[in-house]
């Protein structure tokens, strides 16, 4: 997912259970700004932002977030796309950021925000996210828990339950908005929203250096078996990436898919169910 790269946000409080989080995320990612907002703060409003709440509605805020998708589609390959693969790059666009707000202070500091729709707003042009904390999940012995608004559970498996009940929470809210327009069932919504899950903290986990853990802990995240996700995070040894890439490199293949394919089908993603491992191999070891 491409974004311009922005100075950081300025600090957001000491006594934030995210902040860290995020500010560590800005170290590696300078891609995706994130402005963690006090309670009473009104979300941003303006061009170019849209609330998620919005986008939920299914109204006026979409057909905006969705002219972005159209107008660079047609710039940057020459041609118009479908209307339900504009919705579905779109939602992609939305999903694999708004997903890090849970994962990665669940990955880092073992801390999960609540994320109602209400308390989202995102800047995609400028790739800047605003959100609000009232409530999060953490463990007994975390010093977070004395905070406001913390809610203590009781270990690793609650606590995974919560970032899966977390993130459920905001995207039936917006996937009610995107459904119609993506023309996909309910089944290939949630799967996509697990691969945006799941991809995108393997990214970030990558640029931090803890890929390794990120893998074993997002496969328990995402066992297959959790509804309303589908299918497991999946991750296997991509053959032959040892002899090609130095070390062996792990892949994943993806629930849906994206529709790249329709604008250049002979440019999918690398872990797309229809790229396959040979070619996964050869665009990894052009890049080692």
């Amino acid at each position: 997912m491409a974004m311009p790269v922005l100075l950081p946000s300025p600090p957001t409080s000491p006594s934030s259970p995210v902040a860290a989080s995020y500010a560590r995320l800005g170290e590696v990612f300078t891609a995706l700004s994130i402005t963690e907002l006090p309670a009473d703060a009104r979300l941003p409003r303006g061009t170019g932002w849209v609330g998620a709440a919005e986008l939920a509605s299914g109204g006026d805020g979409l057909d905006a977030f969705l002219a972005w998708d159209e107008a660079q589609v047609r710039r940057d390959y020459g041609r118009a796309a479908r209307p339900d693969v504009v919705a579905s790059f779109a939602l992609h666009r939305y999903a694999w950021p708004v997903c890090l707000l849970v994962t990665l202070p669940w990955f880092l500091h073992r801390r999960v925000p609540r994320l109602p729709a209400r308390n989202v707003a995102f800047q995609r042009a400028l790739g800047r996210l605003a959100m609000r904390v009232e409530e999060f999940a953490c463990l007994p012995d975390d010093p977070a828990a004395a905070l406001p608004g913390a809610r203590v559970v009781a270990g690793e498996e609650a606590l995974r339950a919560e970032v899966r009940e977390s993130l459920a929470e905001h995207f039936e809210a917006v996937l009610t908005g995107f459904g119609p327009r993506m023309r996909r069932g309910r089944r290939a919504l949630w799967g996509m929203v697990t691969d945006e899950i799941v991809e995108g903290l393997w990214y970030v986990a990558a640029l931090l250096g803890d890929e390794d853990r990120a893998l074993a802990e997002l496969e328990r995240l995402m066992p297959g078996t959790a509804g309303p996700y589908v299918g497991p995070a999946g991750f296997r040894e991509l053959p032959g990436s040892a002899e090609a890439c130095g070390a062996a490199r792990a892949t994943r293949d993806r629930a849906t898919c994206c529709l790249f394919y329709t604008l250049r089908p002979e440019d999918t993603c690398l872990t797309c169910p229809r790229t396959a491992d040979g070619e996964r191999v050869r665009r990894l070891a052009a890049t080692a």
